[in-house]
């Protein structure tokens, strides 16, 4: 019986941040409070989003987060989005965590879009109605992988 060649695993690339001023892919944060105007939650200024540039086409995408801070009574809402070149985005997570501190979870391998260009993938952590998951601090990257 013949045996089938071994699969290569992929090559993975971190991406690095959009607005970075530094060299490191890995991003830190923490949850903070929604913008309250009079007239309504104002979601332009917040720190809940975290692009990352898609530099080539990748065949599929991965995701991190590691919990630097917990607290055991809040819930927190991780999202992640690919975004592409024609305007359009599709959610490949929609989570509310509770991590331990230090824990750490893997989303993916996400498959590229056919006939899509990616051109960013986003990392959304807040948009609680939690009051506990404010000051919430954790950390995010993002890998394109090609086979």
């Amino acid at each position: 019986m013949a045996e089938s060649p071994a699969r290569a695993l992929p090559v993975c690339t971190f991406l690095m941040p959009i607005g970075s001023r530094g060299s490191s892919a890995i991003v830190s944060k923490s949850v903070g409070a929604p913008k309250i105007t009079p007239y309504a939650m104002v979601l332009g200024r917040t720190n809940w989003n975290t692009d990352f540039a898609v530099n080539q086409p990748y065949n599929s995408y991965k995701f991190f987060f590691t919990a630097n801070s917990s607290d055991p009574n809040a819930k927190y809402p991780v999202q992640a989005y690919m975004k592409f070149t024609d305007g359009s985005s599709l959610q490949v997570v929609d989570e509310a965590m509770n991590p331990p501190i230090g824990t750490g979870r893997m989303f993916g391998p996400f498959p590229a879009v056919p006939g899509k260009q990616a051109s960013q993938m986003n990392f959304k952590v807040g948009a609680s109605a939690d009051p506990g998951a404010v000051g919430f601090s954790y950390r995010i990257s993002v890998q394109g992988c090609l086979d």
